[in-house]
C-alpha cells in the first residue's frame, strides 16, 4: 500500500470526524436556543420541533462513534491524533446529553403552556443566555483548537452555578408565600436545573478541548492559566 496515499486517507478521515463533531455541536446549540424560545413564547409547535429534532443528534452520535472507533482500529494513531480521537468519544457524549437537556426544556415548556404564566420576576433568560454563550464558545474553541478560549469557558461555569442557586431559592420562597403556584414553580425549577446541567456538559467540552490541544487533563484540578 502506498504510504502517502494512506496518509492522505487518514487525514481525510480525521477532517470528516472533526466536521461531524462540529455539525453535531451546532445542532445541539440550536436545540437549546429553540427550546428556550419555545418556553419564552409559549409555543407548542416549536417545543415539538425540538423534541423531534433530537433524533438527528442521536444519529450524529452513532456516526461519530462508528467513525472514531473505525479510525482507532485501522490507523493506530499516536500523539495528537490519538488525543483527538479519544477526546471525540467523550465530546460526543456531552453534546448528545446537551441535546437531551434541550428536549427536557421543551417538555417543560409544553407543560407550562397549559398553565397561566407565573407572576414573578425570574432572571431565567440571563442564565440561558450565559449557558448558550458558553456552549458557542466551547464549540468555537474546539474548531479553532484554542485552549485559552476553552479555559475561559471553564471559569465562566461558576456564574451559571450561582444563578441556578439564586433562582432556585427565589422559586422556593415564592411557593412558600403562594403554595397554589407550586405546579408552575416545579417545571421552572426543572428548567433552571437543566440549564445548570447544560453548563456542566459545556465545561466538560472545554476541558476536553484543553486536553486535545495541550495534552493536559484539567478535570478535578485548579483552572489552568491562559497560555500555559
Amino acid at each position: 500500500m502506498n504510504p502517502q496515499h494512506t496518509s492522505r486517507e487518514f487525514a481525510q478521515e480525521l477532517r470528516t470526524l472533526r466536521e461531524k463533531l462540529a455539525t453535531m455541536g451546532s445542532r445541539a446549540e440550536a436545540q437549546v436556543a429553540l427550546a428556550m424560545k419555545a418556553l419564552y413564547d409559549r409555543d407548542d409547535d416549536l417545543a415539538q420541533k425540538v423534541i423531534e429534532g433530537d433524533k438527528t443528534i442521536d444519529k450524529d452520535e452513532n456516526e461519530v462513534d462508528e467513525l472514531a472507533l473505525q479510525i482507532l482500529a485501522t490507523r493506530q494513531p499516536v500523539a495528537s491524533d490519538l488525543r483527538f480521537l479519544t477526546m471525540s468519544l467523550k465530546f460526543v457524549v456531552d453534546v448528545e446529553r446537551i441535546g437531551d437537556l434541550a428536549v427536557c426544556i421543551a417538555r417543560r415548556a409544553l407543560e407550562l403552556n397549559r398553565l397561566p404564566p407565573l407572576d414573578m420576576r425570574l432572571d431565567l433568560q440571563k442564565m440561558a443566555t450565559l449557558a448558550q454563550k458558553n456552549l458557542h464558545a466551547a464549540l468555537d474553541a474546539f474548531v479553532k483548537k484554542d485552549a485559552d478560549a476553552a479555559t475561559a469557558v471553564i471559569s465562566a461555569d461558576v456564574e451559571i452555578d450561582k444563578l441556578n442557586a439564586s433562582m432556585f431559592a427565589e422559586l422556593i420562597a415564592h411557593v412558600a408565600t403562594d403554595p397554589a403556584t407550586v405546579t408552575r414553580v416545579l417545571p421552572l425549577s426543572s428548567v433552571c436545573r437543566y440549564l445548570e446541567r447544560v453548563g456542566d456538559h459545556v465545561k466538560n467540552l472545554a476541558e476536553e478541548v484543553v486536553y486535545m490541544v495541550r495534552a493536559t487533563d484539567v478535570r478535578h484540578r485548579s483552572i489552568p492559566k491562559p497560555g500555559n
